[in-house]
Protein backbone atom coordinates (compact mmCIF):
# COMPACT_ATOMS: atom_id res chain seq x y z
CA UNK A 1 0.00 0.00 0.00
CA UNK A 2 2.77 2.25 0.98
CA UNK A 3 4.27 1.86 -2.80
CA UNK A 4 0.94 2.96 -3.87
CA UNK A 5 1.58 6.08 -2.59
CA UNK A 6 4.92 6.84 -3.41
CA UNK A 7 4.37 6.16 -6.99
CA UNK A 8 1.05 8.42 -7.09
CA UNK A 9 3.05 11.26 -5.96
CA UNK A 10 6.40 10.42 -8.14
CA UNK A 11 3.56 10.47 -11.24
CA UNK A 12 2.33 13.68 -10.00
CA UNK A 13 5.29 15.33 -9.44
CA UNK A 14 6.59 14.22 -13.18
CA UNK A 15 2.91 15.59 -14.53
CA UNK A 16 3.44 19.13 -13.27
CA UNK A 17 7.10 19.26 -14.06
CA UNK A 18 6.63 18.40 -17.48
CA UNK A 19 3.06 20.56 -17.87
CA UNK A 20 4.84 23.50 -16.02
CA UNK A 21 5.63 25.27 -19.24
CA UNK A 22 2.09 25.04 -20.77
CA UNK A 23 0.16 26.10 -17.50
CA UNK A 24 3.08 28.68 -16.61
CA UNK A 25 1.97 30.60 -20.21
CA UNK A 26 -1.27 30.27 -20.09
CA UNK A 27 -1.39 31.70 -16.84
CA UNK A 28 1.41 35.00 -17.25
CA UNK A 29 -0.06 35.14 -20.56
CA UNK A 30 2.29 37.01 -22.55
CA UNK A 31 2.17 37.75 -26.52
CA UNK A 32 4.89 39.29 -28.39
CA UNK A 33 4.33 42.85 -29.63
CA UNK A 34 3.38 42.58 -33.12
CA UNK A 35 5.95 44.06 -35.81
CA UNK A 36 5.44 47.38 -36.92
CA UNK A 37 7.14 47.67 -40.38
CA UNK A 38 7.67 51.01 -42.36
CA UNK A 39 5.69 50.53 -45.23
CA UNK A 40 6.58 52.53 -48.51
CA UNK A 41 4.66 55.65 -48.89
CA UNK A 42 4.68 56.37 -52.23
CA UNK A 43 4.35 52.85 -53.62
CA UNK A 44 0.84 51.20 -53.40
CA UNK A 45 1.27 47.82 -54.36
CA UNK A 46 3.56 45.36 -54.14
CA UNK A 47 4.80 42.51 -56.79
CA UNK A 48 2.93 39.78 -55.09
CA UNK A 49 0.10 40.40 -52.34
CA UNK A 50 1.31 41.37 -48.54
CA UNK A 51 0.81 37.90 -46.69
CA UNK A 52 1.90 36.40 -49.80
CA UNK A 53 5.23 38.45 -49.79
CA UNK A 54 5.56 37.59 -45.83
CA UNK A 55 6.22 34.24 -45.89
CA UNK A 56 7.46 33.68 -49.56
CA UNK A 57 9.82 37.02 -50.64
CA UNK A 58 12.86 34.58 -50.99
CA UNK A 59 11.21 31.85 -53.40
CA UNK A 60 10.61 35.12 -55.41
CA UNK A 61 14.19 36.44 -54.97
CA UNK A 62 15.85 33.20 -55.74
CA UNK A 63 13.53 32.54 -58.74
CA UNK A 64 14.33 36.14 -60.10
CA UNK A 65 18.05 35.65 -59.19
CA UNK A 66 17.66 31.80 -60.99
CA UNK A 67 15.94 33.41 -64.20
CA UNK A 68 18.28 36.77 -64.29
CA UNK A 69 21.47 35.03 -64.03
CA UNK A 70 20.87 31.66 -65.83
CA UNK A 71 18.20 32.11 -68.73
CA UNK A 72 18.92 36.46 -69.19
CA UNK A 73 15.39 36.88 -67.85
CA UNK A 74 15.51 40.59 -66.73
CA UNK A 75 11.39 41.76 -66.52
CA UNK A 76 9.11 39.36 -64.75
CA UNK A 77 5.06 39.77 -65.13
CA UNK A 78 3.56 40.21 -61.31
CA UNK A 79 0.64 39.13 -59.97
CA UNK A 80 -1.31 42.68 -60.99
CA UNK A 81 -0.61 42.19 -64.09
CA UNK A 82 2.42 44.83 -64.11
CA UNK A 83 5.89 44.30 -65.20
CA UNK A 84 8.80 44.83 -62.95
CA UNK A 85 12.56 44.53 -63.54
CA UNK A 86 14.08 41.32 -61.34
CA UNK A 87 16.06 43.14 -59.32
CA UNK A 88 16.48 43.03 -55.91
CA UNK A 89 18.01 46.65 -55.68
CA UNK A 90 15.98 48.41 -58.53
CA UNK A 91 12.67 46.88 -57.85
CA UNK A 92 12.69 45.90 -54.31
CA UNK A 93 14.84 48.25 -52.32
CA UNK A 94 13.55 50.77 -54.55
CA UNK A 95 10.12 51.40 -52.15
CA UNK A 96 11.75 49.61 -49.09
CA UNK A 97 14.78 50.56 -46.65
CA UNK A 98 16.62 47.31 -45.62
CA UNK A 99 17.07 48.61 -42.07
CA UNK A 100 13.77 50.04 -41.45
CA UNK A 101 12.07 47.08 -43.39
CA UNK A 102 14.25 43.60 -44.33
CA UNK A 103 16.65 43.48 -41.17
CA UNK A 104 14.03 44.32 -38.85
CA UNK A 105 11.14 41.91 -39.95
CA UNK A 106 14.60 39.58 -39.71
CA UNK A 107 15.76 40.34 -36.71
CA UNK A 108 11.92 40.22 -35.18
CA UNK A 109 11.73 36.64 -36.83
CA UNK A 110 14.33 35.42 -35.74
CA UNK A 111 16.16 34.77 -39.19
CA UNK A 112 19.70 35.12 -40.14
CA UNK A 113 20.57 37.69 -42.37
CA UNK A 114 20.40 36.07 -46.04
CA UNK A 115 23.46 36.33 -48.37
CA UNK A 116 21.72 39.17 -50.62
CA UNK A 117 23.41 41.80 -48.73
CA UNK A 118 26.99 40.54 -50.18
CA UNK A 119 26.57 41.93 -53.52
CA UNK A 120 23.01 44.40 -53.00
CA UNK A 121 23.33 47.22 -51.08
CA UNK A 122 21.72 50.42 -50.20
CA UNK A 123 25.05 52.47 -51.04
CA UNK A 124 25.20 50.89 -54.66
CA UNK A 125 21.58 51.66 -55.26
CA UNK A 126 22.09 55.79 -54.31
CA UNK A 127 25.33 56.25 -55.39
CA UNK A 128 23.35 55.09 -59.09
CA UNK A 129 25.79 51.61 -59.48
CA UNK A 130 24.06 47.99 -59.85
CA UNK A 131 25.65 44.94 -58.39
Amino acid sequence: MRERILIFCGVAIFLVLFTYPLWHAAAVSTRATPLRLQLPVEARECVAPIPYMSRGHMEILISWRENAVRHGVRMVRATNGKVYDASLTHTCLGCHSRQEFCDKCHSYSGVSAPTCWQCHNESKLIAGRTP
